[in-house]
């Protein structure tokens, strides 16, 4: 049987190291596709999809409107963040308000944490600087900015630097709307057709689903991803980001998924983007 190969973007992290140790370390059966892991931090790949440059990428939802004509969304592989998420954090203690005005340093222009703060805050109403997500601490703490938005291990890592919690856009989202936020999914090359991106899709949840049934390995796996956290922290890390959410988005997951991209879109921060399809 000839194998097809298939480039696979995700972020160096320990969720996404988890979700896809099956196929990085060959655990499944993959059928006639073989897979190249492309490790690379969000906003890149969310630059590379706007491209259209790999087959199956993670994105930013706040991204998936922009290239949504070349990929679909398939149903598993979500990072949601169910009354947490994203953090804004500032060197000293400040309220919501207080934040406009203020130069805050962000990990990217389409990363959903960027969507949601300003529906928080107003589009506008503060300044922001890109910077490489896992510098965003160092940046805040060393006063080169007046506050920082926060994703990934940062969320459980930001105390050592002896910042202080702004707000908590996941648990702001969801006192709002009841939803969970959506910050992150898979993505699919819509050229593919549609029997290989269900096939794809299937292959995708079974690696999951290996992982979350042996999660122990998988937790050993994802260490080598785990900047600045030990097991036990890596471990709720991914337990944060890898769990039911992450198998299928289910109706609330679609429903929250529509709702943060229509809010974007009534807010002017994001196109239209038409029926949301999710594949598998």
């Amino acid at each position: 049987m000839t194998r097809r190969h298939l480039t696979l973007g995700h972020s160096p992290d320990p969720d996404d190291a988890f979700m896809f140790y099956a196929l990085a370390k060959d655990k499944i059966d993959t059928g006639g596709w073989t897979f190249e892991h492309v490790l690379q931090d969000i906003q890149t790949l969310n630059d590379r999809a706007l491209r259209g440059e790999l087959d199956i990428t993670a994105i930013s939802i706040h991204a998936y409107p922009y290239v949504a004509d070349t990929y679909a969304l398939t149903s598993c592989g979500s990072s949601m963040g169910d009354g947490y998420g994203p953090m804004v954090v500032a060197q000293t203690p400040m309220s919501i308000e207080q934040l406009r005005g203020r130069t805050l340093a962000v990990p990217g222009e389409r990363t959903t944490g960027f969507l949601a703060l300003n529906l928080l805050l107003g589009k506008g109403t503060f300044r922001h600087v890109v910077i490489l997500f896992d510098e965003i601490l160092d940046a805040v703490a060393g006063g080169t900015v007046d506050a920082g938005l926060i994703i990934h291990e940062g969320q459980l890592t930001y105390h050592r630097h002896r910042l202080h919690k702004i707000v908590d856009l996941g648990a702001w989202w969801k006192q709002t709307t009841g939803l969970p936020l959506p910050l992150g999914g898979n993505c699919i090359r819509r050229a593919l057709g549609p029997e290989a991106m269900a096939e794809v899709a299937g292959i995708l949840r079974r690696s999951i689903e290996y992982s979350l049934a042996h999660r122990a390995e998988a937790v050993e796996h994802a260490l080598q991803y785990a900047r600045d956290m030990g097991r036990e922290l890596a471990d709720e890390f991914v337990g944060m980001y890898v769990n039911r959410w992450t198998l299928d988005y289910g109706s609330v997951g679609r429903q929250a998924v529509r709702h943060l991209l229509h809010r974007g879109r009534e807010a002017g921060l994001v196109p239209a983007c038409g029926e949301i399809d999710f594949v598998g």
